[in-house]
């Protein structure tokens, strides 16, 4: 995994983060200026993530950035919203992280 790679990755899910934050902010204020924020954000990293599949593959990117938003929109929701998973949610982030665990090993076939 390149290095570059994982910066995009990382940069793209810190702008989805923010405009998750920013959405669930607008729910509980409906301050549309937190909507539009979300959104903006949103558009951002979208833009980000054609970078990303350019350079990973479509699959590979969706995938890493899906499952490093699940757990970091866990740890917000959690410590800054009070909101809690119950066991079975639990054990799907456990299988997510397995799951970019396995794809972030190296491979000897390139499609």
């Amino acid at each position: 995994m390149k290095l570059s790679f994982m910066l995009w990755l990382f940069g793209a899910t810190a702008v989805f983060i923010g405009a998750a934050t920013s959405s669930r902010a607008y729910i509980g204020t409906t301050n549309i200026l937190y909507l539009l924020l979300s959104m903006a954000l949103y558009i951002v990293g979208n833009l980000m993530m054609l970078k990303l599949m350019r350079e990973g593959g479509l699959g590979l990117a969706i995938s890493l950035s899906a499952i490093t938003q699940l757990l970091l929109v866990n740890v917000i929701a959690f410590f800054f919203f009070g909101e809690r998973l119950s066991q079975t949610q639990l054990a799907g982030v456990a299988l997510g992280i397995l799951a970019m665990g396995l794809m972030l090993m190296p491979s000897s076939a390139r499609s």
